[in-house]
């Protein structure tokens, strides 16, 4: 199957990223393929390129799918799973705590970032007491891709620097407005912005509002995410 998909070269690396639905994306770099939070419904997984690793933000149900995990792993794969879903996971995997760095491969580096809600009323949705992640993922050491998980902005988020690529979700009532997105772009200003985690919800995000908000800071690419 064909899936919309971005190919780009960045400081002297050529990645392409895959866009399936929601919040799973896949990143390939180097022959190397990275699938975050895969979920069957998404993407024919069976049918895809076997993952070299694959990330899990945290343990809801659209985001650690163990049928997907399983459709795509290999005795080779790298699992980096959040505190939550490795309780949960028999396998090997890294578990990842915020402020956690592993390195599934030499040339890969990946580091956790705290994912909660601070708003008063979304604070049950994601709690920062159950140490969910976002992740900084580092490609040979030249390109720094920021994935969201499910979060709004906090003051983790906010101190990212150097990210040359941001995932950012963006969908009420679960995560952020479009104006909190716009903060965290302009907070954090990566070089390319990919909304994401906007589709399968009822109420719909304002993507023409998103990119009226952050033109000029950033270049805002979209791809479909229903």
């Amino acid at each position: 199957p064909e899936y919309p998909s971005d190919e780009l070269v960045i400081n002297g690396e050529q990645l392409k990223l895959s866009f399936f639905a929601h919040a799973s994306v896949a990143i390939e770099y180097r022959g190397r393929v990275i699938y975050v939070d895969p979920v069957v419904g998404n993407a024919e997984y069976e049918a895809l390129p076997k993952a070299d690793a694959i990330l899990v933000t945290h343990s809801h149900y659209d985001h650690f799918d163990m049928a997907a995990i399983e459709l795509l792993q290999t005795p080779e794969t790298r699992i980096l799973l959040d505190k939550t879903s490795a309780e949960g996971f028999q396998g090997d995997c890294f578990t990842m705590l915020p402020g956690a760095v592993a390195e599934p491969f030499a040339d890969i580096r990946v580091e956790a970032v705290a994912a909660y809600n601070t708003s008063e009323h979304q604070l049950q949705f994601h709690p920062k007491e159950r140490e969910d992640c976002g992740y900084v993922i580092t490609l040979g050491g030249a390109v720094r891709i920021y994935v969201s998980g499910d979060t709004e902005p906090t003051d983790e988020l906010r101190a990212l620097k150097n990210i040359d690529i941001a995932f950012v979700c963006v969908n009420q009532p679960y995560t952020m407005t479009v104006e909190q997105a716009a903060r965290v772009v302009e907070a954090i200003r990566p070089s390319i912005f990919y909304p994401y985690h906007y589709g399968q919800v009822e109420q719909k995000t304002d993507i023409d509002a998103l990119k009226a908000a952050v033109g000029g800071i950033t270049d805002m690419r979209v791809f479909p995410m229903e």
